[in-house]
């Protein structure tokens, strides 16, 4: 039996109609799946919390979300629904969808509210870096009603030295904010917000965005970052070269290499 290849849209030019090449650069389609998913475990997603993804495109992070959460407990906004059937299609599958129930909302109006629950986290991956002003007000507005007093927003922005001044959604070119425009907006939405030292794939900052007097608990997470993750590998590593060392130092070992090394010269 021969299995089709994957449709993984290799070579095809960012922006163009492919499901992969539409949300970014289908090289890495894959390591933008588990930036997502990293970051949002490790600021506290688990099975049980309730994910609004804010531009889920063709769920590149999505599907990994799906897998991981309890059903009922994903949600998505995107605008182009193509995208989502495609991803549902090619990533996802119908099985997986019907077991974890996922809702959509076809909007491009960031109608947070609409589905009518409260997220524990909401996330909007390279989505404020393609937006103009008014559109990432109006989000952060949506979302502020949407959350709770514990809730965490994490989004990724272009950082600049001077503010995008369109009023139109720009893609798929992106376009830059200040920081301290970032920090006012979210001020006017009722909310705090923490720059975070997290790695991008694309170059973007990430931002957290909560209620006021969640401070503390932002702290601590925003002070992790990735030499966590990086400090387990490396001594996961240590770990097996410790265990390769002892296996070497052995007797066994050495006699077992000194056969194989004669059986090799014969």
């Amino acid at each position: 039996m021969i299995c089709e290849a994957p449709d993984t849209g290799e070579g095809i030019t960012p922006g163009a109609h492919h499901y992969r090449a539409f949300v970014g650069a289908t090289e890495t389609y894959d390591i933008f799946s588990h930036m997502q998913f990293s970051l949002m475990t490790l600021l506290g997603l688990r099975q049980e919390h309730r994910l609004l993804d804010i531009g889920c495109g063709s769920l590149r992070g999505g599907k990994l979300f799906l897998m991981y959460l309890l059903p009922d407990r994903y949600f998505g906004i995107e605008p182009e629904r193509w995208l989502v059937e495609e991803g549902i299609k090619r990533e996802v599958g119908h099985e997986l969808v019907q077991r974890k129930r996922p809702r959509f909302l076809f909007e491009k109006d960031f109608p947070c509210t609409e589905f009518g629950v409260a997220f524990d986290f909401i996330l909007a991956q390279s989505i404020f870096s393609h937006a103009s002003l008014a559109q990432i007000t109006q989000c952060l507005a949506q979302a502020r009603a949407a959350m709770t007093e514990t809730s965490i927003f994490a989004a990724s922005f272009v950082e600049g030295e001077c503010d995008f001044e369109g009023s139109v959604w720009v893609y798929p070119e992106t376009v830059r904010y200040r920081s301290t425009t970032i920090e006012r907006v979210a001020s006017e939405a009722g909310l705090s917000c923490r720059r975070l030292d997290w790695f991008h794939m694309g170059g973007q900052t990430w931002y957290l965005f909560f209620v006021p007097g969640l401070e503390p608990r932002i702290g601590v997470l925003a002070s992790l970052n990735q030499a966590v993750p990086l400090r387990e590998e490396v001594s996961y590593y240590r770990r097996r070269l410790e265990r390769l060392e002892r296996i070497e130092a052995s007797a066994l070992y050495r006699i077992a290499a000194a056969v194989w090394r004669g059986l090799k010269h014969r």
